[in-house]
């Protein structure tokens, strides 16, 4: 037999397909967010919407700098005069209205500087509390990124834990449905058992179509979030070990609630009411500005006027103070004193809000904790149960029915569990958030309860 001797085609060929598979590797719950921050239109949005108050602060701040400015310009005027006839030695002739016509071309430089004047300083300390409140509403539209991409992560694997496990039942009732039928064969059972197993295997396989389709779903939605195509998240290690709730006292977390990102956006909009209304009260007080004008002019033409270039400067100082508006500035300290109230209460229910949400992310994750430890010691029986009750159908104390129950009960705690575990998760995280205190490294330490 001749020997096989690899040509470069194949070779290149074998190489292409190693490099390929080799690139499909799993991704980490971190590098997906990462993907996620660079790609989701609603976190984009937010950190145009933060970057564009900077440049608004920018405008208010030019409230403080001088302003200089140039102007130029150029009239022709031109008269016709009646005209006046006088008869000279016999003859009409014409002694006065001839045409005048007068060229005024000048260009000057104007500059102002507000000297005083209070409401300008107000508004630039509302655009300063406003950066700080886009950085909030920035920090707040992360934290819900981080949420996202965690609770799309953890569904595809749990709907590929879901699938694993429906998988794993139809091959338990299969083989069930192969010794009921067995048995029925050789007379030592009835039809009874077979179309018991029968409806379960029927029943597991939809179960099984329907995670197939769930796993589908869920990974469009996670591929869509991210940006890619075909991701493939990374399980969960083995042994499981989920993190420790900490602190453990529900007040910690309240109080670290009062500097969430709500809490903070609704705090800086009081402040910037209470600013307002101050503004309201400037509007009673006066302004003073400097100007300072430079300019020349030149004239030209046929007239009595002087002609020739002049030339003009000066310096002054104006001062405006408002003694009557027709009663449009007590209506408008009147409307700010009624949206600071209103800012007010907004900032109260904010604070009532971020607690409640608080609360309940902490009694949920408390919950759901205890819930894991419970379905980890409910699945260990339901698999001594599931063999015991085996072990009885094979020496006849127990029926075809039984087995069948005992692997539906099995079945169903270990869904349970997979689901408990992946909520205990994605609800850590939105405890975090809650509270104001999730952070991209929170995110990155999940990658530690992955596979490798």
């Amino acid at each position: 037999m001749p020997a096989l001797t690899p040509t470069p085609l194949k070779l290149a060929a074998a190489l292409l397909l190693a490099l390929a598979g080799g690139a499909v590797q799993a991704q980490s719950l971190n590098e997906l967010y990462q993907a996620a921050r660079a790609y989701d239109a609603t976190y984009l949005s937010a950190r145009a919407t933060a970057e564009s108050v900077q440049y608004k602060l920018m405008q208010v701040e030019a409230l403080r700098k001088p302003t200089l400015g140039v102007g130029a310009g150029a009239t022709h005027t031109q008269t016709d005069p009646p005209a006046i006839y006088q008869t000279v030695n016999g003859q009409r002739v014409q002694v006065a209205g001839d045409r005048v016509g007068t060229t005024n071309v000048n260009a000057g430089l104007k500059a102002s500087l507000s000297l005083y004047n209070r409401a300008n300083g107000l508004t630039i300390n509302q655009a300063e509390r406003g950066v700080v409140k886009a950085g909030a509403a920035l920090e707040a539209a992360e934290q819900d990124l981080m949420v996202r991409v965690s609770q799309a992560y953890f569904d595809v694997l749990a709907a590929r834990e879901a699938l694993s496990l429906a998988q794993a039942n139809k091959r338990a009732i299969g083989e069930q449905l192969a010794s009921a039928k067995r048995n029925f064969e050789v007379g030592t059972a009835t039809i009874t058992d077979t179309r018991e197993a029968q409806s379960r295997f029927d029943l597991s396989t939809a179960t099984e179509i329907a995670a197939e389709n769930d796993l589908r779903v869920k990974s469009v939605i996670l591929d869509q979030l991210v940006g890619r195509t075909g991701v493939d998240p990374k399980p969960l290690a083995l042994p499981i070990a989920l993190p420790s709730l900490e602190p453990v006292n529900v007040d910690s977390w309240l109080a670290q609630a009062e500097e969430s990102p709500a809490v903070r956006a609704a705090r800086i909009d009081l402040e910037t009411a209470q600013l307002e209304v101050a503004k309201a009260g400037a509007a009673y007080g006066p302004t003073v500005d400097m100007t300072a004008s430079l300019g020349g002019q030149d004239l030209s033409g046929r007239g009595a006027n002087p002609k020739g270039f002049t030339s003009n400067g000066s310096v002054g100082v104006q001062f405006t103070l408002p003694l009557y508006s027709g009663g449009a500035n007590e209506a408008r300290k009147q409307e700010t004193l009624k949206l600071q109230e209103k800012a007010r209460n907004d900032l109260e229910a904010a604070r009532r809000t971020a607690a409640e949400r608080t609360r309940s992310a902490f009694l949920g994750r408390q919950s759901l904790q205890a819930q894991v430890k419970a379905l980890e010691s409910a699945e260990a029986s339901a698999k001594l149960a599931l063999e015991a009750t085996q072990l009885g159908y094979k020496v006849g104390v127990r029926v075809n029915l039984d087995v069948l129950n005992a692997q539906a009960q099995l079945n169903n705690t270990q869904n349970s569990l997979a689901k408990a575990r992946f909520d205990t998760l994605v609800t850590g995280l939105r405890l975090r958030q809650a509270a104001g205190q999730l952070r991209p490294e929170d995110v990155a330490a999940l990658d530690a309860l992955l596979a490798k």
